[in-house]
């Protein structure tokens, strides 16, 4: 990640301002949220949540998931990961040791978008780069 500041939504005026109510489960659900530094699955807030049903989890994250809160990484092997999102567009890497999830914007990879989609036919709608990667600690560890 950069060291520019993140910018993120306050979770709970989002659902109250789109109309969802602010459930005793949803409150739980968005105060382990707010409190992730890096990725983390549905099935790491079930543990840290086992008051608070699996369906409800997954209710919970695809709501987020589908107005913008919260992002879905699809790992190469294992359950997905998700992220809270920067306000802005943004990209993602995870580390294949530890599972740590980063963001950071790149102009490049915009201008090549950009590119690409002179080249593209039809009209390129969005798009999602995933970095997989050994982050800074892990591969520290792995030399010592």
């Amino acid at each position: 990640m950069t060291n520019e500041q993140v910018v993120r939504p306050n979770i709970m005026a989002v659902l109250e301002d789109r109309g969802y109510r602010s459930t005793n489960s949803r409150r739980s659900i968005v105060h382990i949220l707010e409190d992730k530094g890096s990725g983390f699955t549905a099935e790491e807030i079930g543990r840290e949540l086992p008051s608070v049903g699996r369906a409800t989890i997954f209710r919970t994250l695809k709501l987020l998931l589908e107005m913008g809160v919260i992002c879905r990484l699809n790992l190469p092997d294992g359950p997905p990961k998700y992220s809270l999102s920067r306000v802005e567009h943004h990209h993602h890497t995870v580390c294949v040791v530890c599972g740590n999830v980063g963001e950071f914007r790149a102009a490049t990879i915009e201008r090549l978008m950009r590119t690409l989609s002179n080249e593209i036919p039809g009209d390129v709608i969005g798009h999602r780069i995933e970095l997989y990667i050994t982050c800074d600690l892990c591969s520290k560890e792995n030399t010592n």
